[in-house]
């Protein structure tokens, strides 16, 4: 037992050192002389977690849940791994296993609030961060995270509390300083300009402070009229985030030419998938979808399931690819030969338990833009709603925007004319969609809604074939969670300010109007 020991004592050693690598080889190595030992698979379990090498930890958190299944901390980190996979139904039933257990510390409850906002259980989530900054209130990172979840719910008053005691505790959770300034409109009289203009001195050499700290003060900036200076940082605080990322434009080419391949299957929409619950709600981010999802939503029938990865996941598994990202070039190529009937199962069953409880859900993933072809096929009755807005506002709002830093989807957006180039791939995509699945899809655009509020509302709901209901000019009180960055806007009534923002940048957009004008993009004036 003392090789064991040993190798045990140096799979700990590497683990604390943050080596991921060697702490799940020395695991590995004597696994096979202790099979039984908990403690082992639980290190070799959160080892392969850090690593992103899900198959094994599953297997190892499995297996050490099933040898010590009184331990709150196994459970919960294998909850985590079914959810980091979208096994949202499995990973609910192991959190809700975790949470009988005792000697749920502050790490515990965080985790299993990440777990529980992941399967869009928003208000048993917050009530978990709460449980967790009562537990650890000196903690700055479980405060930012109940702040987050505070804003999902509308409660901006007790966010900004609880991102003023994070900030208090530590001045470099830079995150905090951007959500913080995108509570409220900021004024000449209450602002955090002071303090951001003090931090950026003292962090040069951290881009994701840097990028945090710029675009914090962009937003600052703009909602006080200054819109030069706003514009300086908000370039700088890209430029910061595009250093720590990588971006080709030609792979983005190839992908959306590879998924356009994806032509109609007569033969699939009689044996695919015939269930008539998803309504897809797709675009470039930040047209407005998030508005139409709570129009729609407001519908007693319909319940909002968020922003899934569940049809890309789905997607993935039934190429066969095995490459780590959901979407690349070797997936792509993979498209002939799918079983659209799996397919379409495979993704409804993947909802459960948050959807199947109304007659229609809504999976308002901008980026499914890239699916359609897919989602036409193996959902034959899902309905398909695209968003469009002024193209130059679509292109600023994308560049503002700093989307999830692990999403793979959005690197385009921390350079103006990339993100310009993005959305004439984006236009001919939805172009050619719409010319190889005529009827299927229902473009509209954010400014006729914006405009014309209860004739775009009533063609929604009539597109979805949903009787009428007057909850739907009333989208403002619907109190389901909202977690994108209109997470505000959303909870008011309609929000005009967003239309021809582009205009206040007029000088500085010039670059990027004349791209989209050699592109042939229409553009309203």
């Amino acid at each position: 037992m003392s090789d064991i020991n040993t190798l045990f004592a140096q799979a700990t050693k590497a683990y604390n050192q943050r080596d991921w690598r060697r702490a799940l080889e020395y695991s590995v190595q004597a696994l096979p002389q202790a099979p039984n030992h908990a403690e082992l698979n639980y290190l070799a379990g959160l080892a392969a977690l850090e690593l992103q090498q899900m198959g094994p930890a599953l297997e190892f958190l499995q297996r050490a849940v099933n040898l010590y299944p009184t331990r709150a901390d196994y459970a919960t980190q294998f909850a985590k791994a079914l959810s980091m996979v979208n096994l949202s139904a499995d990973a609910m039933i192991v959190a809700d296993h975790a949470l009988t257990l005792s000697s749920l510390d502050a790490q515990t409850l965080d985790t299993l609030g990440v777990i529980f906002t992941r399967a869009n259980a928003h208000e048993r989530a917050t009530t978990l961060y709460e449980r967790a900054v009562a537990a650890a209130p000196t903690h700055p990172n479980y405060r930012y995270n109940y702040a987050k979840s505070l804003v999902f719910l509308g409660r901006m008053d007790d966010a900004e509390r609880e991102l003023e005691a994070c900030l208090a505790l530590s001045p470099g959770t830079w995150g905090a300083h951007l959500t913080l300034s995108q509570l409220r409109r900021q004024t000449s009289a209450k602002n955090h300009v002071s303090r951001l203009l003090s931090l950026l001195p003292k962090s040069a050499q951290n881009p994701a402070a840097q990028m945090n700290l710029h675009l914090a003060l962009a937003k600052e900036y703009e909602d006080m009229s200054e819109y030069a200076t706003s514009f300086e940082h908000l370039v700088a605080g890209k430029a910061a985030g595009g250093s720590m990322r990588k971006y080709s434009p030609q792979h983005d080419e190839k992908l959306f030419d590879l998924m356009s391949r994806i032509l109609p299957d007569m033969r699939a929409w009689t044996e695919a998938c015939q269930t008539r619950e998803p309504i897809f709600i797709l675009g470039m981010p930040r047209t407005g979808t998030t508005l139409v999802e709570r129009i729609i939503s407001s519908h007693p029938d319909v319940h909002s399931a968020g922003e899934l990865t569940n049809f890309a996941l789905a997607f993935k598994r039934a190429t066969g690819s095995r490459t780590p990202n959901l979407l690349d070039l070797e997936t792509a190529e993979r498209t002939q030969q799918l079983d659209w009937l799996k397919l379409g199962e495979d993704y409804l069953a993947s909802t459960r338990p948050d959807t199947g409880h109304t007659a229609h859900f809504i999976d308002k993933l901008p980026h499914n833009f890239l699916y359609v072809g897919a989602i036409a096929n193996a959902l034959p009755n899902a309905k398909i709603i695209c968003l469009r807005r002024d193209p130059m506002d679509s292109c600023l709002s994308n560049f503002r925007q700093l989307f999830a830093l692990d999403s793979p989807n959005h690197d385009y957006s921390y350079d103006l004319l990339e993100t310009g180039r993005y959305y004439v791939l984006f236009d001919r995509m939805m172009a050619h969609w719409k010319k190889t699945f005529p009827g299927r899809i229902l473009e509209i655009d954010y400014e006729t809604i914006v405009e014309s509020q209860e004739a775009s509302s009533r063609a929604l709901i009539e597109f979805c074939e949903l009787p009428w209901d007057d909850a739907c000019l009333r989208f403002e009180e619907n109190q389901a969670p909202a977690t994108t960055a209109s997470a505000v806007q959303v909870r008011e009534p309609m929000y005009r300010g967003a239309m021809q923002r582009w205009k206040q940048y007029e000088s500085q957009l010039v670059g990027l109007r004349q791209l989209l004008i050699d592109a042939g993009i229409p553009l309203k004036d």
